[in-house]
């Protein structure tokens, strides 16, 4: 039984084959990183220091081919807009969605549209809105998303409410405020063909 996705994926550069925390990715495609370390397929068991990552993506920004960028509040805004649109005309139900500086998450209820369609439809329709907000460094060429990304397959009630929790509370690492998205609303027990489960309280 399938109750929804967590979809991630992030911006262009950014947790790239080789990252000391692990990966997804099976090889390395562009010769420039190759040298920055060794490929770990799924994330390592002991997880390196801040130090270690951010060493590693300063030496990546002069390894890649387009400069490394973070999102500016202003393309955040742009960008969550835009899902907005895409949860709106495609009848998607959202119960989770953190706009990161260099990656994404979002929640999303099961759907006719498979993970990867969604995915895709997200990334699309936000690459025109980060294009028409260009900040120093992003020209026309610029890639916005770095890959397809991630689909998590969630199943339980459980699996929906630890994952809404997670992304919630994505920004307070960075010590940034909680997002609140006009188009995310509050997982409510939904289960396929099943009676609605009370929500526990939420955690703090």
């Amino acid at each position: 039984m399938l109750a929804g996705y967590h979809l991630i994926w992030t911006a262009y550069g950014w947790w790239l084959p080789n990252d000391p925390r692990g990966s997804r990715s099976r090889e390395i495609r562009c010769a420039s990183i190759e040298a920055l370390g060794e490929l770990h397929y799924g994330p390592r068991r002991v997880q390196p220091a801040g130090r270690v990552i951010r060493e590693f993506y300063e030496a990546a920004a002069e390894a890649l081919r387009f400069p490394l960028l973070k999102f500016s509040p202003a393309e955040v805004d742009a960008i969550g807009q835009t899902f907005a649109r895409v949860v709106r005309q495609r009848g998607y139900t959202c119960y989770g969605c953190a706009i990161m500086p260099e990656h994404v998450h979002l929640l999303i209820r099961k759907h006719r549209d498979q993970a990867g369609t969604m995915i895709d439809a997200f990334q699309e329709a936000s690459r025109a809105a980060v294009c028409a907000k260009p900040q120093a460094g992003r020209g026309d060429d610029h890639p916005v998303w770095g890959g397809p990304g991630w689909k998590v397959y969630l199943e339980t009630c459980e699996d929906m409410w630890r994952t809404e929790e997670y992304i919630r509370r994505n920004p307070l690492g960075i010590e940034a405020p909680e997002q609140h998205w006009s188009f995310v609303r509050r997982y409510d027990g939904w289960l396929p063909g099943q009676v609605r489960i009370v929500k526990r309280a939420r955690r703090s």
